[in-house]
């Protein structure tokens, strides 16, 4: 460990030395700033000695000939993981009322991180390798692209990605229990609880600190470029002013205290609603409904590797249970492969920990946890209130079961902000109206991605965006791997309004062909080298990401669920299963509870259910919430007399949870659904049937 208290006689002096150089450098940046008075994107207030953002002209303002907005999206990332993990994880703030030197400065008791240590393989350190701490204003080791511990959102950064043509950031509240309780104990005791809420209202709280930090640079309230933004009205609004929108999102494992233990849940469904409801009063408009662990919500895709050695630590500690992988079966969708073995022997100080990790069948690994029916309650709760839901980090199962919901309610707000959507349900996202980033890799590897996956894109005229996760454990692009990623400093915006120079900090400067992305601020000169290396087009499609997060965004704002015209009517069927005390009548299926059904007669694959809407009405749609005797095959039928009936589609290969069936738009007085192959040995049934308009 190394802390500027322990520094030597000469270690003191040149820090000394470089606190008047960064005071010189402020100085001059206060005047320049002094010169451009009158420009309403140059503070009128800096602090007298602050981080430079390197950028000349005017942001783009105002909409396109067609009254789109224009701008790049980050739909992933951590502006404020420092307040989250215990507050051991990252090191450094991302502002400070006493300065930047204050904001970033060394870091006590980061010297030896075992975090840092296991997760900066370019580093290759070893596990209690000690590293440079130090910060301001000579930042010789951090930030760095591979460096996952320590502060590279800084505000003055953010800044300068605005200035290179950002306009929407999703800064996702974030921490981990399983990791929080890790680091408290290998790394000292935490500076804040372990309770995934209370680090979601540190982070929610700080985000509006900041906005009225900036606020007052830039002459009172509203006047900054910050904007955090609760509706998709007021996002349009800042982005047409060029400004940054910010939205709230929620990346935790553990939201409304709803984890597991041994498999029992610890939470119930008020706990969800006043969670959900706090979280809307907080200004938070997307969430994860699961991250890293399985929790009493959802199960998780799994993470491969060192990563995921530690995240099964982590859901071990916090949950009494290991993931528990399956081969996975014929056309299912793997979640990862786990890796068991040794636990680390830096982790051997953790009470109650074993020496091995549960030994794990040879993968590929599917996660046999999908959604709960707390988490489906999660869900439909979120649909409500007209959040986005977050798709990634949740197993295949879970994602699949969470789009037969949405899609039997017809609702857009699906999100996948960062690469971890299993499998090819991007397009079932896209069908919705929902939005898709990828994570923010390296140059070759993001073009490669974006070529690949540009035809989907244009067939559902879809823009572009990135998901960054910094501050979030995942990396950041490394220096270009050949000449055509390459940059030449000063460069130009993509949107041709601001021109750039290599980024400076106190007496430090970082070149992006040397150092890739360390810091956000370098997220412009990695969008420079992607258009030097795919030309235009791409830029083109990322400047259309902030509309089109907008389009699922307003969707899902305006979104109502429709009248299901089939709720209370009269129902019949071709059979019913008998019980005791009769609760398996057809009229079940149309009550509007799923913890009712209606259930056939075993044995036979020919049955049918059927409503009496009493009038014709139009009818469009029809959704069935199967309970686990589903039909693999079968019909929706309608027709005006009750005699005469008339095909609205097949369904050959159903897996069971919930259909939304579309039909040509008739009209019909009653509807049925016809089995045609049982997938049990028993017969059919279904929780509840919806016929819709």
């Amino acid at each position: 460990m190394r802390s500027s208290a322990r520094r030597s006689g000469r270690g003191r002096r040149a820090a000394t030395v470089g606190a008047v150089l960064a005071a010189l450098v402020g100085v001059l940046a206060t005047t320049s700033s002094a010169q451009a008075q009158g420009e309403w994107w140059e503070p009128t207030n800096p602090p007298a000695v602050e981080s430079e953002v390197n950028v000349t002209g005017a942001p783009f303002t105002g909409t396109t000939s067609t009254g789109d907005v224009r701008g790049y999206i980050d739909a992933h990332t951590h502006m404020f993981s420092d307040e989250g993990f215990g507050g051991h994880a990252v090191c450094g703030a991302t502002f400070s009322h006493a300065g930047v030197a204050d904001a970033l400065k060394d870091c006590d008791g980061h010297g030896v991180s075992l975090l840092e240590n296991l997760t900066n393989s370019a580093k290759g350190a070893g596990p209690l390798d000690s590293h440079d701490t130090t910060g301001w204003p000579t930042f010789p080791e951090w930030p760095s692209y591979s460096s996952f511990t320590h502060q590279q959102m800084y505000y003055k950064w953010v800044e300068r990605a605005w200035r290179g043509g950002q306009r929407v950031m999703v800064n996702d509240l974030v921490s981990n229990t399983g990791l929080c309780t890790i680091l408290g104990i290998v790394a000292g005791p935490n500076e804040a609880p372990c309770d995934d809420m209370d680090a979601v209202r540190r982070e929610a709280r700080k985000t509006y600190e900041l906005q009225d930090y900036v606020d007052a640079q830039y002459g009172g309230a509203g006047k900054g470029w910050f904007r955090v933004v609760t509706t998709p009205q007021q996002a349009r609004s800042v982005i047409e002013q060029g400004k940054l929108a910010v939205v709230l999102g929620v990346e935790v494992s553990e939201p409304f205290g709803c984890k597991q233990v041994l498999g029992v849940a610890q939470c119930n469904k008020g706990d969800i609603d006043r969670g959900l409801d706090e979280l809307k009063s907080l200004g938070v408009s997307s969430m994860f409904l699961c991250h890293k662990f399985d929790n009493a919500l959802c199960g998780v895709r799994y993470d491969a590797g060192t990563t995921g050695l530690i995240v099964n630590v982590g859901q071990f500690l916090t949950t009494g249970t290991w993931w528990n992988p399956q081969p996975c079966k014929p056309g299912e969708t793997p979640d990862n492969t786990v890796i068991g073995g040794v636990i680390p022997k830096e982790l051997s100080v953790i009470p109650g920990l074993p020496a091995l990790l549960p030994v794990y069948p040879t993968g590929p690994h599917c996660n046999p946890r999908g959604l709960s029916d707390l988490g489906e309650y999660a869900l439909k709760g979120m649909m409500q209130r007209n959040m986005m839901v977050e798709l990634d980090h949740m197993s295949a199962k879970a994602a699949d079961r969470a789009f037969d919901v949405m899609e039997a309610g017809g609702y857009p707000g699906a999100l996948s902000s960062h690469s971890w959507l299993a499998g090819t349900s991007t397009e079932r996202l896209y069908q919705l109206g929902g939005f898709a980033t990828q994570y923010g890799h390296s140059t070759g590897e993001y073009v490669a991605d974006w070529q690949a996956t540009r035809a989907l894109r244009q067939k559902y005229g879809v823009g572009y965006g990135f998901g960054m996760d910094m501050n979030g454990f995942g990396g950041t692009p490394a220096p270009p791997a050949d000449d055509t990623e390459k940059i030449t400093y000063p460069f130009t915006s993509a949107d041709g309004g601001a021109v750039l120079d290599r980024q400076r900090t106190g007496q430090r400067v970082w070149d992006y062909n040397v150092e890739g992305v360390a810091h956000y601020g370098m997220v412009p000169d990695w969008i420079e080298s992607l258009r030097r290396k795919a030309g235009s087009a791409i830029t083109d499609d990322l400047m259309a990401g902030a509309q089109s997060y907008l389009d699922t965004w307003t969707a899902s704002a305006t979104w109502a669920p429709g009248l299901n015209l089939a709720r209370g009517s009269t129902a019949s069927a071709s059979s019913t299963e008998w019980t005791l005390l009769g609760r398996l009548k057809p009229s079940q299926a149309v009550d509007g509870s799923l913890s009712t059904r209606w259930a056939s007669a075993w044995g036979s694959d020919s049955e049918w259910l059927r409503v009496d809407l009493a009038t014709p009405r139009q009818v469009s749609r029809v959704t069935i919430d199967w309970e686990d005797a589903y039909a693999s095959r079968y019909r929706v039928e309608t027709s005006l007399d009750g005699s005469t009936w008339s095909a609205g589609a097949t369904v050959t290969a159903s897996n069971g949870g919930s259909d939304a069936v579309r039909i040509p738009t008739r009209s019909a007085r009653f509807v049925r659904v016809v089995s045609e192959k049982r997938a049990t040995k028993y017969g059919i049934s279904i929780r509840e049937l919806g016929v819709f308009s």
